[in-house]
């Protein structure tokens, strides 16, 4: 099949955004993993803004470094902490779960999904939508 002109201009301008693209995307990839590393931290899912992560992460890291015990954090203080951060930053309906094993499956509004572990505890934060009823 022969490309048409059309085709060709497609394809040449398809490229021409391609590299754009690829310079801001690894350059917050480098950033968040930067973030990671020092806070030692290991993401491990997320649709989420690098900004918003950095929050979630950033914030836990200081809940468990100040945890009364540092041995053993407290794994449901730090999920009601960081979800009440999160609503009163990002809005409501955040839920967050905090733990050394735990199995989900959750549905979560687009942009509003983390999940990381810090030291021993895993930690999964999300967002739902929220709908006022009207009878």
């Amino acid at each position: 099949m022969e490309e048409t002109e059309d085709m060709k201009k497609k394809k040449k301008k398809q490229v021409a955004q391609n590299p754009s693209q690829r310079r801001v995307a690894p350059s917050l990839e480098v950033k968040l993993a930067a973030i990671s590393i020092s806070l030692n931290v290991r993401l491990r899912s997320s649709d989420m803004p690098v900004s918003m992560q950095d929050h979630a992460l950033r914030y836990t890291r200081s809940l468990v470094d100040t945890s009364p015990d540092a041995a053993r954090p407290n794994p449901s203080h730090i999920a009601r902490e960081l979800k009440k951060e999160f609503d009163s930053v990002y809005g409501p309906a955040w839920h967050c779960v905090v733990g050394t094993s735990f199995g989900t499956f959750v549905t979560h509004s687009p942009g509003g999904f983390v999940y990381f572990s810090i030291d021993s505890l895993s930690v999964l934060l999300f967002k739902t939508e929220v709908k006022l009823v009207r009878e």
